[in-house]
């Protein structure tokens, strides 16, 4: 077992981090834990953002991974607010950018997560312009779909990708006008392709949001720092009282670069380069959750993976590799999304392009089913749409990599748990 004199730092006070921080002292592990995040408030969990919480059917209070109590009843030293702006490797310290304070760590995991990505266009500096990626950040829109749906004001968001649909929805449902663009012929282009994508496209539409696809915001038109509209590259004005911009996030690299560790290609997700372990270049410095860019051997790449679950799983991972157990970092990639009266779960990796055929198993039209992206008969993912307790038979297929027979795969009479040997 590790010294009790050690102390382990953890740089990164959201799921990955809290969670690490949890399975440290579950291990076993009686020496000093540091967790360190720049929020104020305490770690949270980030999907009720755009879901539950945003909507008003969940408490603030629900999306907390600990109750408060529990660090100070665990040992953990929780810094909240704090910064850590520089990592010394060869004096193996952390400074804090507030007050300089200087902290020694045996073992560190940065688990620092991403930040949402900028708009680069005229007017984001208005006041009706928003971005979801914090806490605060929800509390703040909740209250402007509330205004909106109220006055029956106008959303644009620019973005297709899983927060500006679910921001959609939640819009919506609280009765405001909702205009979403973006450059992709359908939403969840890069997830889903086009076969599935259209079905999001559908059920928006069946709500009364209105798409602009192939299109780039190109500025957002104010007056008095109030958003007039949002005008986008094909020369149209779409009416806008708030905007939100959901184009993607970006990891926060900058501490790991600044400690010269290994970053990945910006163009292939960025991210800190880890070994299946979550290691660094540095032995003694792991990543975790969305900054980690990790190989996969199951698709034969690297990929760094922004959802709930990678934080919950990569988190306990990286804490027992720093304790020195023999761990291997390969869960199949899984998340899930609510929208209106549709809730899918979604396992596997099948960018358009690695797949030859998607195979549907039950009514697409009910939106009742399951879909499978497949490869030669081998199934690289499965989406479950309003079909509940599927995802182990889903993912032990991907896992199993055996060749399926397509039409027994598409017959909902033949058990999903007899396929794939």
């Amino acid at each position: 077992m590790v010294d009790a004199d050690q102390t382990f730092v953890i740089v990164g006070g959201g799921l990955a981090g809290a969670k690490a921080a949890e399975t440290l002292r579950a291990e076993g592990f009686n020496g000093r834990v540091i967790l360190i995040c720049d929020e104020r408030d305490h770690p949270y969990e980030r999907p009720a953002l755009s879901k539950g919480f945003l909507l008003g059917k969940e408490e603030r209070e629900s999306v907390f991974v600990h109750e408060p109590a529990w660090y100070a009843q665990h040992d953990i030293e929780l810094h909240l607010g704090q910064t850590v702006d520089r990592i010394d490797r060869a004096a193996k310290t952390v400074r804090f950018g507030e007050d300089g304070t200087i902290v020694r760590y045996d073992k560190l995991l940065l688990a620092t997560g991403a930040e949402p990505r900028r708009l680069d266009v005229p007017g984001t500096d208005l006041a009706g312009v928003h971005h979801l990626r914090r806490l605060a950040h929800a509390e703040r829109l909740k209250g402007v779909l509330t205004h909106l749906g109220r006055d029956n004001g106008h959303l644009v968001i620019a973005g297709t990708g899983w927060i500006g649909l679910e921001v959609a929805a939640a819009a919506r449902e609280y009765g405001a006008e909702v205009t979403v663009v973006g450059p992709d012929p359908t939403p969840l282009h890069g997830v889903l392709g086009p076969e599935l994508g259209q079905l999001f496209t559908e059920l928006h539409r069946e709500h009364g949001v209105r798409f602009h696809f192939g299109v780039r915001l190109t500025e957002i038109v104010g007056q008095d720092g109030v958003v007039l509209a949002a005008r986008t590259d094909d020369g149209e004005e779409h009416p806008a009282h708030d905007v939100l911009a959901a184009i993607g996030a970006a990891p926060r690299t900058a501490l790991a670069e600044a400690a010269g560790l290994e970053i990945a290609d910006r163009a292939h997700g960025g991210g800190i380069v880890v070994d299946e372990r979550l290691r660094t270049s540095d032995p003694d410095i792991h990543a975790a959750g969305d900054v980690a860019a990790f190989p996969h051997a199951l698709f034969g790449i690297r990929m760094r993976v922004e959802h709930w679950a990678n934080a919950l799983n990569g988190g306990p991972a990286a804490a027992r590799a720093m304790l020195g157990q023999d761990v291997v970092h390969d869960r199949v990639p899984y998340f899930f999304s609510d929208q209106y009266d549709l809730g899918m779960e979604y396992s596997g990796w099948a960018p358009p392009g690695s797949y030859d055929q998607v195979v549907i198993r039950g009514d697409a039209g009910k939106r009742e089913f399951i879909a499978f992206w497949v490869k030669e008969g081998r199934v690289l993912a499965g989406m479950n749409v309003n079909v509940w307790d599927v995802t182990e038979h889903i993912q032990r297929l991907i896992r199993s990599r055996v060749q399926v027979d397509v039409e027994a795969l598409s017959s909902p009479h033949v058990p999903l748990e007899s396929l794939g040997g």
